[in-house]
Formats: C-alpha cells, structure tokens, sequence
C-alpha cells in the first residue's frame, strides 16, 4: 500500500521528487478486492508540494499517507557511513531460506510470500528455532529483480515497497521468537521514509536497521539504506505491533 499511494501521489505532481512520506496502517487490507486511492492535492507551492491519500475498502479506510515532494536543488551535503558488512556475494537468498523453512510448517503457518519481486540476502539472518535471543539489529542487501527502466519515480516506489520488508524483524531478535512462533502477532503500524539521494533500485542495496526500543506491545525500528559504494539514500522508521497471543 506504500508504494501504491505514493505512485498514486505521484499522478498528481510533475516536474518535483518525493523526499518524505509518513503513513499509518489502519485496518488490515482485504488481498482479494482492488484498492481505492483517493488522492487529496494539499498544497502546491513554489518548491514543495505536498498530497494526502487514503486507501479504501469495503467501504473504509484502511490506510492513510501523506508525502511532501520537492523541486530538485543543490545545497549542503552530508551523510552517514554505511557499516562495514559482507557484501552480497556468497549470502543465502532469503527468499529460499524462507521457503525452506515453510516446507517443514503446517500449512496453516505458512504466509504468502512477499520476497517475490526483490532479492534479499541477511547478512544477520533470524534464529530458525525459537528460544535463541539476538541483538536488536540486522543488515540485508536487497535489489529489485526486473528492470525498471529510466523513470527515478518507480525506483522510489520499489524502495518505499523494499523498505517494509526487514525493518520490524530487528524488535523481535531480542526476545526468543522467530516469524514462525505460532503464538506471535505482528503488525506494521506506521510507516516514515526520507529519500535523500536518487537511486536504481535493480541495483544492490545495504539495509541497516536497529531497535532501540520495545514497550507495550509495540517495536521501534530504524533503518538506512545505503547503495553498494556507500552513498545514503534514504532513511526509514517505523512502529509495529509485536506480541504473543493468549492460548485459546
């Protein structure tokens, strides 16, 4: 849904970029009906503009988003360092570690796959066995898989998807649970990215995310993706429903 509101956005702005979108999940979506965006142009002024879009099914909202887009110009410049990792090269692809692991799960347990359209590679992949307690941080590369041409806007698009992949995992590794503890529920509750730099999302990424916090049922989580050479790209946050459901 954040990737599809920001392309909806994106309908009604020429000539500007995105550089930040905050969002929050409000029902969980229906995958078997279309999605409704309604696309609210809040200001157009002469650097920025800025949109609202709400997502709607059956009837109500579901999701709620609203981003600030920007005329491209120069000005200061800094950045973060990207961590020193292992690259890509010789990492297990997530997504075959994923399946290997739901082959061995009832049915019932086993989620529709996400990692379709991206590759990621965890350079601190999760305990497969509950029980094991990690630090409150993980890397991942990640790329989209097809090419997406020239267009700097669907790049951003396929970054706002990739970003929500990995980010809540870095506030369960603390706490002895895996994705498939049967009794965890998890959410995304909101959701913030900046963009900071252009970048082509085919191409390998780091995912640094840490967890500086859990409390009342929620995690924190921060992220920063950096391309291959080290150049900051964008920045993420996000809030998300971490907890154990009550035996029936």
């Amino acid at each position: 849904m954040i990737a599809q509101a920001l392309l909806a956005a994106y309908k009604t702005v020429e000539n500007r970029v995105c550089h930040s979108l905050h969002c929050y999940f409000i029902r969980p979506g229906d995958p078997k009906i279309p999605i409704v965006f309604e696309v609210d142009r809040s200001r157009d002024g002469k650097s920025f503009a800025t949109r609202r879009v709400i997502a709607i099914q059956h009837g109500r909202q579901i999701f709620n988003f609203s981003a600030s887009f920007q005329t491209v110009e120069r000005g200061f410049e800094h950045q973060s360092q990207m961590p020193r990792s292992p690259g890509p090269e010789g990492l297990p692809d997530a997504a075959e570690v994923e399946a290997e692991l739901k082959a061995h799960l009832p049915q019932d347990r086993r989620q529709r796959a996400r990692l379709e359209p991206l590759e990621m590679r965890f350079v601190d992949p999760h305990s497969p066995v509950d029980g094991v307690k990690l630090p409150p941080y993980q890397r991942a590369w990640f790329r989209i898989r097809k090419a997406l041409g020239d267009d700097p806007r669907l790049h951003q698009v396929a970054l706002a998807y990739c970003s929500d992949m990995a980010l809540l995992g870095a506030s369960i590794r603390p706490h002895g649970v895996t994705w498939q503890t049967l009794e965890l529920q998890t959410a995304s509750l909101d959701h913030a990215m900046w963009f900071h730099r252009p970048s082509d999302a085919g191409q390998w990424h780091l995912y640094e995310i840490d967890s500086p916090s859990a409390s009342g049922a929620r995690g924190f989580n921060r992220g920063a993706i950096f391309r291959q050479d080290g150049t900051l790209v964008a920045s993420c946050a996000q809030e998300g429903l971490i907890r154990l459901r009550k035996p029936a």
